[in-house]
């Protein structure tokens, strides 16, 4: 993996919500309630739908401190109960590094853009003329992950998004958009 590429520390992220968890008072599960119901005018504009919300479980904030990674999506949602950047979280990085992310309101919340991730990936590979394979080799992923991003319904690893995001010079917030899913 390039050497200038710095690692997104999961574990540190995990550090971040349990400190504030407990400054607050709360349980895992009260936790996982409070970052939910930063949305709470989208929540029930999906029930009144009837759309499937899909809270966040607790397990999956205390799995991040086991694995330290969860998928780029999960994180923005706790990134935003921080206030916080996806780059204040490299390592060796300040807390107020990179560009903040774009501020939502209770009726969205910030979603990776997995599509403009892959092409921003894709112009990139082009314009310095290199392989997916060579891409690959400095992000320390294969390469299949890289292209699976221009069709991805869901996430890919925060740890690699970040990496992706360095590799490009680019902040993690242009590649985030606010939604009403």
């Amino acid at each position: 993996m390039d050497p200038a590429i710095r690692e997104f520390d999961g574990k540190a992220l995990h550090a971040a919500l349990d400190a504030k968890r407990q400054v607050a008072g709360l349980s895992w599960p009260g936790a996982a309630t409070a970052i939910w119901d930063m949305a709470p005018v989208l929540n029930a504009a999906r029930a009144e739908r009837g759309l499937a919300n899909h809270p966040i479980s607790p397990s999956t904030l205390q799995n991040l401190g086991k694995r330290g990674n969860t998928s780029c999506q999960h994180a923005l949602f706790f990134l935003r109960w921080l206030e916080r950047t996806p780059e204040s979280f490299l390592v060796g990085a300040a807390l107020d590094a990179g560009a903040p992310l774009p501020a939502c309101g209770p009726d969205r919340r910030p979603r990776w853009d997995l599509k403009a991730l892959h092409a921003g990936l894709n112009e990139a590979r082009a314009s310095r003329g290199v392989t997916w394979a060579q891409i690959a080799q400095d992000l320390g992923c294969r390469s299949g992950q890289l292209t699976a991003l221009k069709t991805a319904r869901f996430a890919t690893g925060m740890d690699l998004a970040m990496r992706i995001s360095q590799w490009l010079g680019r902040p993690a917030a242009e590649f985030t958009y606010l939604a009403r899913w």
